[in-house]
């Protein structure tokens, strides 16, 4: 009995929680749509908001059974269940193999676009898996569209509609993320190229250029949709513009943890280990929310 809880216990950990956060993304529809109080709507996102995080963890199983040979050659991520034989091959196997149908399933009946989203999502990780990761430049390209199809998710759940520029701004976000963790792997792995193909091309210039590009991107971007007159018609307001500066900090601290504490690895641990950073996000989040929702409140 002691045996089948441990393994219970590792496959729930293989799942990987901590990086559900990345998940939150889901909410993006319905706090931009205006129907965050509304209480079926918000019932319905975060109910797609567990079941999302589940087909997630499923994928993050399958890349470690894929991985696990190269993961021993990670740092942090030898400790991982699969990786350091904690947990079996067979048993995690059987674990996608009853969860990953039965969560798709659940999407199934909370809404068929989500299930659709739900599906890309799975189908685009295994691709990413045991193809795109390898390839330089395609495999970050991969991650920003992990998260355009959360927010994708998020919208099709409650059937409402998202600004483009919003969803430019989730692929370049995303895709700044996705190189300051291309940047930490490089730096911190012993023979990279051996861990991931794609790592021996990338070079620490290159990716900072990407970085500087995709960094200025990102801001005009958000820029441009908080003062678009699409943005103030929808809102009925024009002072959106008042979260930049939580923006602004927020992709400047994180700069800060990738060149100077190197903390590019790992976006959801920096994201609950520093502080300034995760009062960023909070701030922008409550500011947004107060613009939005003001007449309501």
């Amino acid at each position: 009995m002691r045996e089948i809880f441990k393994t219970i216990y590792y496959i729930l950990k293989s799942l990987r929680p901590r990086h559900w956060t990345k998940n939150l993304f889901i909410f993006a529809g319905i706090i931009f749509s205006k129907h965050l109080l509304d209480f079926n709507y918000l019932k319905k996102v975060i109910f797609a908001f567990l079941v999302f995080s589940i087909v997630s963890g499923c994928g993050y199983i399958i890349n470690d059974l894929k991985d696990r040979e190269r993961d021993k050659l990670h740092p942090k991520k030898a400790k991982r269940p699969i990786a350091s034989g904690k947990l079996s091959s067979t048993s995690a196997i059987i674990s996608v193999f009853i969860i990953l149908p039965a969560s798709l399933f659940l999407s199934f009946l909370l809404e068929k676009k989500f299930f659709i989203a739900t599906s890309s999502y799975i189908l685009l990780d295994i691709i990413y898996t045991f193809y795109l990761k390898d390839i330089v430049i395609l495999d970050v390209l991969s991650l920003s569209f992990f998260f355009l199809i959360r927010v994708l998710a998020g919208t099709w759940v409650i059937k409402v509609e998202t600004s483009p520029w919003l969803l430019i701004c989730t692929v370049l976000i995303s895709l700044f993320l996705g190189l300051g963790k291309r940047r930490h792997e490089v730096l911190t792995i012993e023979r990279a190229d051996e861990h991931r193909a794609s790592l021996k091309i990338y070079s620490i210039p290159f990716i900072d250029q990407m970085i500087a590009i995709t960094t200025s991107s990102t801001l005009i971007a958000y820029i441009i949709y908080t003062l678009s007159e699409e943005t103030a018609r929808k809102f009925g307001t024009r002072n959106l513009f008042l979260t930049l500066p939580f923006v602004m900090y927020g992709i400047f601290r994180y700069l800060h943890l990738i060149y100077s504490k190197n903390l590019g690895g790992n976006p959801e641990e920096a994201l609950l280990s520093d502080i300034p950073f995760f009062l960023s996000i909070l701030l922008w989040g409550i500011t947004a929310i107060i613009i939005i929702y003001g007449g309501k409140l």
